[in-house]
């Protein structure tokens, strides 16, 4: 895929899209772009239709809200981009001249959804940014870009919300940074942003979390905004006051990619050398405790003995995360290591177990 970037702003000069999570009333949404008009921002973002969980919650105002955003436009010169969810979302979005559209985390984890708004889209040219499935899958997301690209449209940007999840982990969906890194990886040039809002679910943590994307080289962030952030029809917890955004963006430390500086480039190359050897030795590690898996996997076998072990496992996970977490290893990480590792075991004890099960039955028969 040919997929060329939306916005193309030099390294170092963020990609900012701000805007209430939804649009209520004219009023709100021009304030809020008045607001946001001196922060010179990319793509001023309002929901106009909104895809929530249960019945009874506010939907959205619908079409109405995009003669808001046409406003928005002619009064400020700032481009403007909603939601889409289908067929009628699109039409309605194009006649109204709406900029950039992107698709929700709800539409990108259906394939029905995304390829209705895929063959809307076929013989238009307007930009359109992806947001990550709900559920940490790769290969939705991956399916969402290829069907959009197929459809015609070229611009193509990625939006990084988080995951939903299980638990209390302090933010609203898990940001799994690693998933998108490895988006980033397969697709250099695509452009990525950071939706702080919807990973945080809260005000206090917004700062911490932009940054953390700008560390990782994300391209922009996506940020909810909002006149009075405490009465907001939906989300309120997570949005913040135009000048509260301002102030994000001005205390974000922008990286550099990369330097050209000898001394630099010879001490990042002997740490990631150290890094390299410790992986190796990891990897080995793991090597062998599977081989003492398949031992015990057989000697259950033998012995008529069910492979999981609850109680077991229970010890496992309290003792390890808490050595882990001693030694500066965060729970969730420790976590989801030490699940990885539980499950290759049992799949290794498994696989032992069905082998020495066929060899028997062979036996018995000849």
């Amino acid at each position: 895929m040919d997929i060329k970037p939306i916005f193309n702003k030099e390294k170092g000069t963020p990609i900012l899209i701000a805007g209430p999570c939804s649009a209520e009333s004219e009023e709100q949404v021009l304030k809020t772009a008045r607001g946001l008009a001196a922060e010179n921002i990319d793509l001023f973002r309002a929901g106009i239709w909104k895809p929530r969980t249960r019945p009874g919650s506010f939907e959205g105002v619908g079409r109405i809200g995009l003669k808001w955003l046409q406003k928005v436009k002619e009064e400020t010169g700032i481009k403007v981009t909603t939601e889409v969810a289908n067929r009628e979302h699109v039409f309605e979005a194009l006649k109204h001249n709406i900029d950039v559209l992107w698709l929700g985390a709800r539409t990108t984890v259906n394939p029905f959804s995304v390829q209705e708004v895929a063959d809307a889209l076929e013989g238009t040219n307007v930009p359109v940014m992806i947001k990550n499935p709900i559920n940490p899958d790769l290969k939705l997301w991956l399916g969402a870009i290829e069907r959009i690209y197929k459809a015609g449209i070229e611009q193509i940007a990625v939006i990084h919300r988080g995951f939903s999840h299980h638990g209390n982990i302090g933010f609203r969906n898990a940001p799994r940074w690693q998933l998108p890194i490895e988006l980033k990886r397969q697709f250099p040039k695509l452009e990525m942003i950071c939706d702080n809002s919807h990973i945080c679910g809260r005000r206090d943590i917004l700062q911490d979390v932009a940054q953390k994307a700008m560390d990782l080289d994300f391209n922009g962030l996506m940020t909810e905004t909002h006149p009075d952030p405490d009465n907001a029809w939906s989300d309120a917890a997570q949005q913040i006051t135009p000048d509260t955004f301002g102030n994000l963006v001005e205390n974000l430390v922008l990286r550099t990619p990369s330097s050209n500086d000898a001394a630099f480039i010879e001490t990042l190359e002997h740490l990631r050398s150290e890094i390299d050897e410790i992986d190796s030795e990891l990897i080995n590690i793991l090597g062998r405790r599977m081989k003492i898996a398949d031992k015990i996997g057989l000697y259950k076998k033998e012995n008529n003995i069910a492979i999981l072990q609850t109680t077991r496992w229970n010890e496992i996970l309290d003792k390890q995360i808490s050595k882990g977490t001693n030694v500066g290893l965060s729970e969730g990480f420790m976590s989801i290591l030490l699940r990885a590792i539980h499950q290759e075991s049992i799949n290794h004890q498994a696989e032992v177990m069905n082998k020495a099960q066929l060899e028997d039955m062979k036996g018995d028969l000849s």
